[in-house]
């Protein structure tokens, strides 16, 4: 039978009847029903597991092509990996797209409607996790041997529910009627140790070392999901690790008849996968979280050795086969845990193993906010990781000792390198246990990455120069712009032919058609059907009622204070004010559009999101006479974004500068034709230029000025009191005209930016008022907004997560593309 995908023969046949076939027999063979019985869900099942098989074949060649060359790997260590739906993305990575259009059509269903069937996996929290899965879409499509490791969590991120304006969580079963796409592999389950002691003991040859004892085992099943690169031709994994007990049951306990005792140690381990990131404001939570992310770790760490010594008897060529990249602060523990497996399990000299550590581990940072960096009491890795703190304190040693070299007789110095934080309670540092057992640390944009040499490691920058580099984010053009819009995909293909989607950089061949008048006509249309369709979505969604030929202003992304959310809800009530005293203030109808979850436990953002539906109940209801309507949508997710991404005119990047690192939504929305209104923050500097400085809407103070106006002492109070049009805003929500059922409700939100205004929301409010105003007048005018839009789409080649990998394997793991035979 031949391997090559295109040409796979018998249940893998590419052809719409060979898909067809396929579909059936999985109706009756996979699914246990007659064709006519079937359920809406077994069809999707059954077509689904059609697409995997045809998947499966590559998958399996991947692995073998990968084994014959013993090519050296990229393993990806991410605690998040928003993947969203998979159909859709597999049917175009493996040019199925038609074949399957025809094989339902001719069987009497839609391809469309099986496609709204699926659940987004929600493995994530935001731009971290979208990030991840990008990256794994962009080393299959190159080529490149790299695999991802997380966890295979049973509840993702929530499901938010709006009611009577609040954000209400549930739970996110998304694993409720399982997931055809993974296959489990309990054949390479690894025990993972928690608590217990060390024992030090001297070796027959004088040495020293030490074995990690006793405490508690759980298992860690990996669940392997196939990542396809777009063509098909590789098919890359990402194993993510369920958390299983020892041992199922106590069966002494069970036949005593103390049934709950008797599963106590199998709800204590399986809690470990159960929930993305669990509160950890109180001491359990702590536990947990740290116990999930040396868990992932661990099994990783695990299964890269395991994989590592089929062809290798020693370690020194460990650097040359095994590159391991920590997504974010999470995976941190992975540079101790790979020192123990080197030093106590496979007797490797610390000098040697640390060398080997070093050469092997990059770390990628994904924050500028000082909180948001790990720290871990020494007290709860005493109890939870004693082993592994034993040998952070070794590192920490050897470490400082370098420093005190470099830096005699200075405490200041040592005490900011530490990996330890000394205080009230000892911390340990998990950024600083990265980059100091890293070879590699790089910062998602080029603001973010010199700020993090500035600020936050800036001791460790001056420590270890060359190991700080920058990596601007990326996104996959697959997803984000030939399957969430196919009609700018089909116009852009009809122009410049079909190999865009792997060669980015050729969008650039349409910035001469920017004035070409049948072009930007087609372009225009694409756009209008697009807002009609999210329009109608809408409708059915929310019983409102948007008009589509209004600007469509949207925000979406996490709700956070720095992304300023709240910028934007007091410029909406300022545009309703000023419609009410004069009409023809509106230039042009203009919906705003949000979608934002805020953490369960994070107040101030949940206060935000009811503010914004009070907004939206009061200027709704006069849209009429202002043509201004606010529409905050329910469960923002990854599905979500792909209907409202392709509808968008303005894309608001409005955090304070210098608080985002990077932003990859900012990218998909200009790669889509949206324009952007922004700070210089994160990617939003090097988006204004690429598309240029005249087609992006810029406000707002920079990231210095930010700093200046901080250590100048501001003071929102005096913004307010000397700015009438922000005192009428500021007063009336205060007044609590927005929330009449309790008319203190957004007094704090009020008394923050009058008291403690730190991400300088009033401070930027002017600017941002008179950025849209230029929005505005820049609509009215088709020629330039038209122009603008298109050389947007035309300028993001750049902004491909394809460069990212592609910079990444050259400067930090050391990989290339596979042979393909």
């Amino acid at each position: 039978m031949s391997t090559d995908p295109k040409t796979h023969e018998g249940r893998a046949a590419m052809t719409a009847s060979g898909l067809r076939k396929s579909f059936v027999e999985h109706v009756e063979y996979t699914r246990g029903k007659s064709y006519d019985s079937a359920s809406p869900f077994d069809r999707f099942t059954a077509l689904a597991l059609t697409v995997r098989d045809r998947l499966a074949k590559s998958w399996v060649e991947t692995q073998r092509r990968y084994a014959k060359h013993d090519v050296k790997r990229a393993y990806y260590l991410s605690a998040e990996y928003l993947l969203g739906r998979a159909l859709g993305n597999n049917l175009i990575s493996a040019g199925l797209w038609p074949q399957a259009h025809d094989a339902l059509k001719d069987a009497g269903l839609d391809l469309t409607t099986m496609l709204e069937m699926e659940p987004d996996a929600g493995l994530g929290n935001g731009g971290l996790g979208r990030l991840a899965a990008c990256f794994l879409d962009s080393l299959a499509s190159l080529d490149m041997p790299g695999m991802g490791y997380g966890i295979r969590y049973e509840f993702g991120i929530f499901t938010q529910e709006i009611i009577n304006g609040y954000q209400v969580e549930r739970a996110d079963e998304w694993l409720k009627f399982g997931n055809p796409w993974e296959i489990v592999r309990p054949d390479r389950a690894v025990p993972v140790r928690f608590f217990g002691h060390v024992e030090h003991h001297q070796e027959p040859d004088g040495t020293q070392s030490a074995r990690w004892v006793g405490g508690k085992t759980v298992l860690g099943v990996p669940w392997d999901t196939p990542i396809a690169g777009y063509g098909g031709r590789t098919v890359n994994t990402l194993r993510l690790w369920q958390a299983r007990a020892s041992a199922e049951f106590d069966f002494a306990l069970f036949n005593d008849g103390d049934y709950e005792r008797s599963v106590v140690e199998k709800n204590d381990s399986e809690v470990i996968s159960k929930v993305l990131y669990p509160n950890d404001q109180n001491q359990a939570g702590k536990e947990l979280r740290l116990k999930q992310e040396y868990f992932f770790v661990a099994c990783s760490v695990a299964d890269i050795m395991r994989r590592y010594l089929k062809n290798h008897t020693d370690f020194v060529s460990f650097p040359k086969k095994v590159a391991l990249q920590l997504n974010d602060t999470h995976p941190a523990i992975a540079v101790a845990e790979l020192m123990r497996v080197l030093v106590d399990e496979k007797r490797v000299p610390w000098d040697e193993a640390w060398n080997i550590t070093q050469a092997t581990v990059g770390y990628t940072n994904h924050t500028l906010l000082p909180e948001a960096l790990e720290k871990w009491p020494v007290s709860l890795f005493e109890r939870l990781l004693p082993r592994h703190l034993q040998i952070i304190f070794e590192i920490n040693q050897r470490h400082l000792r370098h420093v005190q070299i470099r830096w005699p007789m200075n405490d200041k110095k040592m005490n900011a390198l530490s990996l330890i934080e000394e205080g009230k309670e000892k911390q340990v540092r998990m950024a600083a246990l990265a980059v100091v057992g890293s070879h590699s640390v790089n910062g998602v944009a080029e603001l973010h990455s010199r700020l993090l040499k500035e600020t936050v490691l800036k001791d460790f920058a001056e420590m270890f120069p060359e190991r700080f580099n920058n990596k601007t984010n990326g996104v996959t053009p697959r997803r984000w712009l030939l399957a969430c819009n196919p009609r700018l995909a089909k116009l852009i293909t009809d122009t410049i032919g079909p190999s865009w989607p792997a060669e980015l950089d050729r969008l650039s061949e349409l910035e001469k058609y920017a004035t070409d008048a049948a072009f930007v006509s087609a372009f225009r249309e694409a756009k209008a059907a697009n807002k009609a369709e999210f329009s109608s979505f809408l409708r059915d969604l929310m019983w409102v009622n948007v008009d589509p030929t209004a600007i469509m202003d949207v925000q979406i992304k996490r709700l956070h204070e720095y992304k300023r959310q709240l910028l934007n809800a007091l410029h909406i009530v300022h545009l309703w004010l000023g419609a009410r005293k004069d009409p023809a203030s509106i230039i042009h109808p203009r919906t705003f559009v949000f979608g934002a979850k805020a953490a369960p436990g994070y107040r101030t953002a949940k206060l935000i999101i009811r503010l914004i539906n009070g907004i939206g109940e009061v200027v709704n209801n006069e849209s009429a006479k202002t043509g201004l309507k606010v529409c905050f949508v329910p469960n923002y997710r990854v599905s979500l974004a792909e209907r409202i991404i392709p509808a968008a005119d303005v894309s608001e990047q409005i955090s304070t500068a210098g608080m985002e690192a990077s932003g990859t939504g900012n990218m998909k929305f200009a790669m889509n034709g949206a324009l952007t209104v922004g700070t210089l923050d994160g990617a939003n500097i090097e988006i204004r230029e690429k598309v240029g400085a005249e087609n992006f809407f810029l406000f707002g103070k920079t990231a210095e000025e930010v700093e200046q106006a901080k250590a100048a002492g501001y003071s929102g109070r005096t913004v307010y009191e000397s700015n009438a049009a922000l005192k009428e805003v500021l007063d009336l929500i205060g007044s609590g005209f927005f929330s009449p059922e309790d008319r203190g409700l957004f007094k704090p939100l009020i008394n923050g930016l009058l008291d403690d205004d730190r991400y300088l929301v009033l401070a930027d409010f002017d600017g941002y008022v008179e950025a849209q105003k230029e929005v505005a007048r820049a609509y009215t005018d088709p020629k330039r907004w038209w122009r603008s839009s298109v050389l947007n789409v035309a300028r993001t080649g750049f902004f491909s997560s394809d460069r990212t990998i592609r910079e990444y394997a050259k400067d930090i793991w050391g990989i290339s593309s596979a042979p393909l035979t």
